[in-house]
């Protein structure tokens, strides 16, 4: 499979009453906490490689997902050349689409790309996050709970 020039992030939560949990992840590879994030592949459109990438790294299917407006740019080049060499001339920026997921559970089952997984309250991950797209898609997804502004996919 090729990869396509995109990313995805999944913010997973849970709900506990009036409490929401956000579900973040310490990279294998690096020292950095985030949600869940990967590319695309080949023509597989964003909410596909979303769900793909989460089933990947948390072993988890069939949660309802939905779509946040937060966006990033990330830089082509910080990509290994492997993925570069597949995508168009063009593209100098890679979009990141960002995605929130409900959970039921707060078991996850980890991929080799992470240490470790906490359910942290929001000021917590905003501390732990190391960036700047991750915090700013989880606020948006924090005031989308709580004015009742999720739509599911």
């Amino acid at each position: 499979m090729a990869r396509a020039c995109f990313q995805v992030l999944v913010i997973p939560f849970v709900q506990r009453g009036e409490e929401i949990l956000y579900g973040v992840f310490s990279r294998s590879d690096m020292d950095a906490w985030q949600f869940v994030s990967g590319g695309g592949e080949d023509a597989e459109p964003p909410i596909q490689a979303a769900k793909r990438e989460f089933w990947e790294e948390t072993g988890l299917k069939g949660q309802p997902f939905y779509p946040l407006e937060s966006r990033c740019s990330i830089p082509a080049g910080i990509f290994p050349a492997e993925y570069r060499a597949n995508w168009d001339e063009n593209c100098f920026v890679v979009p990141e689409f960002a995605f929130g997921v409900r959970l039921e559970q707060e078991k996850l089952t980890l991929s080799h790309e992470h240490r470790e997984y906490r359910w942290v309250d929001y000021d917590t991950a905003w501390k732990l996050l190391r960036y700047d797209s991750n915090r700013t898609a989880m606020f948006e997804l924090r005031e989308r709970i709580a004015r009742g502004r999720l739509a599911e996919i």
